[in-house]
Order: structure tokens, then C-alpha cells, then sequence
């Protein structure tokens, strides 16, 4: 079996200050000298981790990560009241991959993300293709809105009936109208802190749950972080209700802008929140991506098929 690769810290890091008085963190680890590869986070709002360093070979790769607008290291942070998220948008973020690889001077890249990192690497890379070497994507996401119904409008609840029904049940009727991602969105946004954090505690639940197989009852342990929790639920819904500023389908239809870069695309059997239908249908339409799947694994594919697909591009 394929291990991690060891800790590593980085060698140099900063705030890059974007639009509207947001300060994006990053940090580059590994070889200066090596390939370069830059990692887009999942979520959206979760930051970079140590562990998404460890999937990389340190010898041959530079790494450069970034925490997305208002989560992670990233300022202003969503967890304060007064942090309003007009502006964390897709195509912001895209922009901001852009003015990040612009800053650190480098000319092109290997796109590596997983889960909603892994829509938002397929929409950089068909805006900007001629800056992308490969692409290593896991948890695939594509930004349908179909994906989006399933995970957070009660399609994976045949599966996970008891945790959905507590979820919708955190709200009243009236303020659900029908939609859950609406009604918590609202709530994520009250002025008062304790009806934020309370539902995002409901929020985050149910994002546990669905994670693997059996479900957990508890938080997964990076929502025990209030702040964290807070800010994740708010990013989250935000974009979910905002269908991700993507047209349904666009990233499919718009697939060819890819046709003359390889990927690979890793993700597991029995993942719930990224079925591995959304892999199937990309690979299908995308000749260059080969498919990994990793059985008896969930939305975490295992490590080792990660470290494997990297070093295929790895010098």
C-alpha cells in the first residue's frame, strides 16, 4: 500500500489581496525547483489541510495551496457577524487562481482538487487552459444542478432518511417552503450569532452523515470547531442557493476546451456525496482522463490512489 508522504511545512506563504478588501492566504511547499502543482480545496470553505501537502511527492513536486475566499487562513473569516459574502463567487475564485499564479510567476501548472474543488478546478481550467499541465481530481463534482438536488435537496436521503428528516425538522415548514438550502441560507445569515451557529451545528450534522458508510450521529471532527462550523455552513449554502454561478451543464458541454490536457480521475465506489456517476459521465465525455475507482471506499477516496495518480505526472 502507498503511504502519505512525510510532514512537511511550508517554505513560504503570504496573503494576497484581492477585490474588495479580501487578503487570500497561500503557502508553497516541497521543491522550489520541482513540478508545479496548485490545490484547490473542497467544501466550498473547508481551507487547505497538512494532509493535502502529504499526497505529493516533496521531492518532485511544488506545491502551492490556497485557503479559498473567507474560510481557512483567508481574511476576512465567514464566521464574523459582519463578514457579508457578496463576493465569493465562482468566477471570483477562478480570478483568484488566476492573480495567485500571476503573483507567484508561474506559467503553468498541474490542478489538483477534490469534491467542490474538483468543479471549480474543471471551470479554471476551461477558462484558462492554456495554464493547465494536468489534472488530478477525486469526490468528482461538475457543477449540475442535479448534483447539487442530491446532495442538499433530499436525493441521498433515501439512504440517509432518519438524518435528513432531523435536518428538515430543524426549520419550521414555513421557513423551508420547500427548499432546505433556502431556508438554511437565511438562518446562516440572521444578525443574531446564536441562530447561526445553531444552525450550522444542523448543517454540519448532516454533512457528517453522509461522509461514509455506516452514517455517524455525531459531528465530524472538524465541525467541533464552532468557528470553523459557522463558516463552512455559511460559504456552503451560499453557494448552493446560488446554483454554484454556474449554467446547468456547462462544464460538460464546455468540455473540449480540455481535450489536449490529461487528467485522472479517482473516486470511490461507495460515495455518497459525489456518486461515481458524475466521475463516469465526465470521463466519458473527456477522452484525456483516465478513471480510477476505489472500491469499498466513500467520498474520501483512499490515500493511496491519490498519491499514485500524482506521481503518473510527477517528474
Amino acid at each position: 500500500m502507498t503511504n502519505l508522504h512525510p510532514e512537511i511545512a511550508p517554505y513560504e506563504s503570504g496573503l494576497l489581496s484581492v477585490d474588495d478588501g479580501n487578503q487570500v492566504y497561500w503557502e508553497m511547499c516541497g521543491n522550489p525547483r520541482g513540478k508545479t502543482a496548485v490545490v484547490l480545496h473542497g467544501g466550498p470553505g473547508s481551507g487547505c489541510t497538512m494532509w493535502q501537502r502529504r499526497l505529493f511527492d516533496p521531492k518532485a513536486y511544488r506545491i502551492v495551496l490556497f485557503d479559498q475566499r473567507n474560510c481557512g487562513r483567508s481574511l476576512p473569516h465567514a464566521s464574523a457577524v459582519d463578514t457579508h459574502l457578496d463576493g465569493n463567487t465562482t468566477p471570483n475564485l477562478m480570478a483568484d487562481i488566476e492573480q495567485l499564479r500571476q503573483h507567484l510567476a508561474i506559467d503553468q501548472w498541474l490542478v489538483f482538487g477534490g469534491s467542490w474543488g474538483s468543479t471549480l478546478a474543471l471551470a479554471y481550467a476551461e477558462m484558462y487552459p492554456d495554464r493547465v499541465t494536468e489534472m488530478v481530481l477525486f469526490g468528482v463534482t461538475t457543477g449540475r444542478h442535479m448534483e447539487i438536488d442530491w446532495l442538499f435537496r433530499g436525493g441521498v436521503a433515501r439512504f440517509f432518511p432518519a438524518q435528513w428528516d432531523r435536518l428538515c425538522h430543524s426549520v419550521s415548514a414555513s421557513e423551508r417552503h420547500g427548499d432546505i438550502v433556502a431556508a438554511f441560507y437565511r438562518r446562516l445569515n440572521e444578525v443574531s450569532l446564536s441562530v447561526r451557529q445553531q444552525a450550522a451545528n444542523d448543517w454540519c450534522l448532516w454533512e457528517s452523515a453522509t461522509l461514509d458508510w455506516p452514517p455517524v450521529e455525531t459531528l465530524a471532527k472538524r465541525f467541533e470547531d464552532p468557528p470553523f462550523a459557522l463558516g463552512f455552513a455559511r460559504i456552503v449554502t451560499h453557494y448552493m442557493y446560488h446554483n454554484l454561478w454556474l449554467a446547468d451543464g456547462a462544464l460538460l458541454t464546455n468540455i473540449k476546451a480540455l481535450l489536449n490536457i490529461p487528467g485522472i480521475l479517482v473516486n470511490g465506489r461507495f460515495d455518497f456525496q459525489s456518486p461515481i456517476g458524475n466521475a463516469w459521465e465526465l470521463h466519458r465525455v473527456w477522452p484525456q482522463s483516465a478513471l480510477v475507482i476505489v472500491d469499498n471506499a466513500g467520498h474520501a477516496a483512499t490515500d493511496a490512489a491519490l498519491v499514485e495518480a500524482l506521481n503518473v505526472f510527477a517528474p
